[in-house]
């Protein structure tokens, strides 16, 4: 799977970093940092990242 972040829409809100830890995390400056392809053991945890962005800044696209 692939994790498209828009850096323009995220306010930093950092649901996706309690939902999946693993994943997503804030820098220093509280900027956000993501793996753009994270195993796909971690696709439940993910989705709940997507799921709980509260203004929709995160795109999960299945691996083909």
């Amino acid at each position: 799977m692939r994790i498209t972040v828009d850096m323009d829409v995220c306010q930093s809100h950092g649901q996706c970093v309690f939902a999946a830890p693993e994943s997503f995390s804030f820098d220093d400056d509280e900027y956000l940092r993501y793996d753009p392809a994270p195993d796909d053991a971690l696709r439940d945890s993910i989705a709940k990242a997507a799921a709980s962005c509260p203004v929709r800044a995160i795109t999960v696209v299945p691996a083909p």
